[in-house]
Parts: C-alpha cells; sequence; structure tokens
C-alpha cells in the first residue's frame, strides 16, 4: 500500500471581481509516494507545492479528483492522528514557552501530562532547543521557531509526516540536524513528504522526487534513476604518470587537472571506453586512483526541467 497518492487532483481559485476567472494552481497532479520514503516536492515559487499540501490537510478543498493518505481519504479522523504538519509558515501562541507548547499538543493527541512533557522534552533535544525552551517563544528567531514547528510535527510519533520547506530560516547546524532527524524518522519506517528549494539537501535525502512547474508535473521517479539517465563522460583520476604521458595517450580526454602528490583528473567522454584508457596509462606506469561517472546533479535536472517549460 502506498502511503499517499493523488489522483488528477486539481485546484482553481477564482481571480477577478467583476468576471472571476480561474486560475489553476494545481492541474491534475497525480503522484503515488511508497511507505517508508523520504520522498522530495520539488518546484519554483508559485509551482503549487504549498497548494498540495494544504489540499493533503483539508485546509482547502480540491476543484477536482480525490487523494489518499494510508489509503483512506485525507479527511478521515483515525488518519488524522497518524500524520503531523509543518506549514510553510507556522504560527504559534508567542506567549508560551516551547516546553509548553509541545506539551498542549501531546494533550490534544491523550498524552497525560507527564507523558506530554517527557514527550516534549525528547522532541526538543531532537531538534536543538537548548535552555531557551523555557523561555516565551515570542523572543525565538525564525530558525528557532522552525526547529520548534518541527517538532510538533513529530509530538504524536506520526506515520506520515509532511515538512513544507523545512529547511527554511535555519543555519548550517541547523539544517544538518534536521537533515540527521528525517534519516533517524525514515529508519523508523515513517514516511516523509517535504517540499523544498534547497536541492542540495533533497538530493542528499531523498529516495523520489517529484517536480512541478506552473502547477503541472513535470517530472517525478527514483532520484538515482533520474540522474543516472544523464551521465555525461568519466572522470578518471591517476598517479605517477606526467601529463605530457597522458597527452599522447589519451588525446579524447575534455580536460586534465593536476593535484598535488603527482595526481592528475581527467574527464573523458562516454564514447571513450575507460577499460582501453587505464590500460594504456598502466602501460605507461600510471597507477589508477578512482573511476567515476560524471552525472549532472538534481540542481542541474531542475533547472534544465523547470526552464525548458
Amino acid at each position: 500500500m502506498d502511503a499517499i497518492e493523488t489522483d488528477a487532483l486539481t485546484k482553481h481559485y477564482p481571480v477577478g471581481f467583476w468576471r472571476p476567472r480561474p486560475y489553476v494552481a494545481l492541474d491534475a497532479l497525480t503522484i503515488s509516494v511508497r511507505e517508508g520514503d523520504v520522498f522530495g516536492f520539488l518546484g519554483p515559487n508559485g509551482a503549487g507545492k504549498t497548494t498540495t499540501l494544504k489540499l493533503l490537510m483539508q485546509l482547502v478543498y480540491p476543484t477536482s479528483g480525490h487523494a489518499t493518505i494510508l489509503g483512506r481519504p485525507v479527511g478521515d479522523v483515525d488518519i488524522r492522528r497518524r500524520i503531523g504538519y509543518l506549514p510553510e509558515n507556522p504560527y504559534f501562541y508567542d506567549y508560551l514557552t516551547a516546553e509548553e507548547l509541545l506539551a498542549y499538543f501531546a494533550g490534544l493527541f491523550g498524552y497525560r501530562a507527564a507523558d506530554g512533557r517527557n514527550r516534549a522534552a525528547t522532541l526538543l533535544d531532537e531538534v536543538g532547543i537548548g535552555a531557551e525552551r523555557r523561555l516565551p517563544l515570542r523572543g525565538f528567531s525564525k530558525g528557532m521557531l522552525q526547529r520548534v514547528g518541527i517538532a510538533q510535527a513529530l509530538i504524536n510519533r506520526p506515520d506520515v509526516v509532511f515538512f513544507d520547506e523545512p529547511m527554511s530560516g535555519l543555519d548550517p547546524i541547523g539544517r544538518r540536524d534536521i537533515r540527521q532527524l528525517i534519516l533517524r524518522l525514515r529508519d523508523q519506517g515513517c514516511t516523509v513528504f517535504f517540499s523544498s528549494h534547497v536541492l542540495s539537501d533533497a538530493e542528499a535525502l531523498c529516495s523520489r522526487v517529484a517536480i512541478l512547474a506552473g502547477g503541472r508535473l513535470v517530472s517525478s521517479g527514483s532520484l538515482s534513476d533520474i540522474l543516472a539517465a544523464h551521465a555525461h563522460g568519466w572522470e578518471l583520476i591517476v598517479g605517477g604518470v606526467s601529463r605530457a604521458v597522458i597527452e599522447r595517450e589519451v588525446p579524447s580526454a575534455h580536460r586534465i587537472i593536476e593535484y598535488g602528490g603527482g595526481r592528475c583528473s581527467l574527464e573523458l567522454p562516454l564514447t571513450a571506453p575507460p577499460e582501453q584508457v587505464m590500460a594504456r596509462l598502466a602501460a605507461n606506469g600510471a597507477s589508477i586512483v578512482s573511476l567515476n561517472p560524471l552525472r549532472e546533479t538534481l540542481e542541474d535536472f531542475f533547472v534544465r526541467q523547470v526552464g525548458s517549460r
């Protein structure tokens, strides 16, 4: 069973005063997310990412199409007990402390007072909120509020968690902490669905991704398959051989970079069989350090897909 499914999910907003016309915020989105996956939902501003999350949370209702979470309609009350949600711009009761806020949310999910306080303390430790947890939220920075927002999304030990831009406002240490938290959730069997503009984080975390542009799905699939399909060459690193020998034996090399310690990096085209190149260099006394395919990054793929729309 898929954790999340959407079938032709569509949302129109009326715009204009005298003669309202529909603005298509999301156009027939059909995706599926497997249980236990970390799924990246990517796209430029205005692509429809937040609209999709609001539809899944039933904060807004679809014009057409439908969606399910854990095999049940998105409005099912029992399913709501099993999901967590971080909105793009979380807003909390700012006169409460972080401890008080999380204990309050824990109570909404049926925790007893002592258990709720313990659960709040554990989550605040996980997201990196220290002694400041006893201070009112009105004094928190955006990054600290984001950490608290992530903690509240996990207060009920959800089976599926939705993060809308979870890295927003976080410094490099905060981003590292949240990446590690997401990986721990994955290892515990939780399905993580998150939208992001930070493509390096998506590339590091996601097993599958979907890319939206203009409210439409432009690409989706396994991250490894998407990037593997766009290899454009080989990087061969060798040692113990001069640049002159390399230029003589490997005229097909696009680029040669000399490193310290007598090592060189060669960029080879896909049409040049690397086994033959390595054999020729080894015959001239070279040692092979490494051979790796050159693939485009997720950012390269994203720009190419979105830029063509």
